[in-house]
């Protein structure tokens, strides 16, 4: 019996990469990863509780992060049972947190978003949880943008706005969440998620949220230039309409992230600090992104 051929993988090659935080006084909360086969992105939601638990990290939100990018570098590979290793990583973060910090209300745990690129003897796929983004550039003009939460963006500018519009601004902080109005609504929003009666679902503590991975196959004819990204980043297609996503890629590709990161903090500190006239949570979030390439 003759051998069978060795399937090709498609080829992933990492352009670019930046993680800037929002505020040179507060931990970046965001971390990226890649290996061979993937890529990806991971956005710490900002914590809510009264403390922070797990030392040495800079937050709760940058070690469920930084654990949970440790394990998809090491484990997301091209036969890897997705739902599997995003159940484990929950399980153990879990077990992790809960050893440390004891019982805590659910607005507390942490949690990430998540949007990764990976390449299998199939073709390409998206992974995602929660409101990280990837965006698509194909060879022969096709874009494509993928996401967990298609309305992610919409549902928190207008949450956003009722607390600008009732407090005038973001707020001297600089972090809405310092109002105790909206604190408790974001604390409320919290809770439900990764439960039966939110609409969230991301990594973090809870294993069920494996089961409401959002993936989508990717068709790739020829080559794709890809652009994974935190929201922090997405703001300047979804927020500040600075780009649209064919138009974001290609100056990341020529100009680089840096330049694209720069472009943002101009829009967060100079044009509107106050989310006056792009409401926001933050004046400035924290921003990763990852340039890669897709032949096939």
């Amino acid at each position: 019996m003759s051998a069978q051929p060795a399937l090709t993988l498609p080829a992933l090659t990492v352009i670019d990469t930046i993680s800037d935080p929002g505020k040179s006084d507060r931990a970046n909360e965001d971390r990226l990863g890649y290996n061979t086969h993937a890529a990806f992105v991971l956005d710490g939601a900002t914590g809510l509780g009264e403390r922070q638990f797990m030392e040495g990290y800079g937050s709760d939100a940058a070690w469920i992060a930084q654990f949970a990018g440790k394990r998809l570098g090491g484990e997301l590979g091209p036969d890897t049972n997705v739902t599997d290793l995003i159940r484990a990583i929950a399980f153990d973060a879990h077990e992790l947190f809960t050893a440390t910090a004891g019982e805590q209300p659910r607005y507390a745990w942490p949690l990430a978003a998540l949007a990764a690129l990976r390449v299998t003897a199939a073709g390409a796929e998206f992974i995602g949880l929660g409101d990280s983004v990837l965006y698509l550039l194909h060879d022969d003009g096709r874009t494509e943008t993928h996401m967990a939460l298609p309305d992610a963006f919409a549902r928190e500018q207008l949450a956003a706005r009722a607390h600008v519009e009732r407090v005038g601004g973001i707020g001297a902080s600089g972090m809405a969440a310092s109002d105790p109005d909206t604190l408790d609504e974001l604390r409320r929003a919290r809770e439900k998620q990764n439960t039966p009666d939110g609409w969230i679902w991301s990594l973090g503590l809870v294993p069920d949220a494996a089961d409401h991975l959002a993936r989508a196959p990717l068709e790739i004819k020829g080559g794709t230039t890809a652009l994974i990204c935190s929201d922090g980043l997405a703001d300047l297609v979804s927020l500040y309409k600075a780009y649209d996503p064919a138009s974001l890629i290609k100056r990341a590709a020529t100009s680089g992230l840096k330049s694209l990161v720069s472009e943002l903090r101009h829009f967060e500190r100079e044009v509107d600090p106050d989310g006056l006239q792009y409401p926001r949570f933050k004046q400035c979030d924290d921003t990763t992104a990852i340039l890669c390439r897709i032949d096939s």
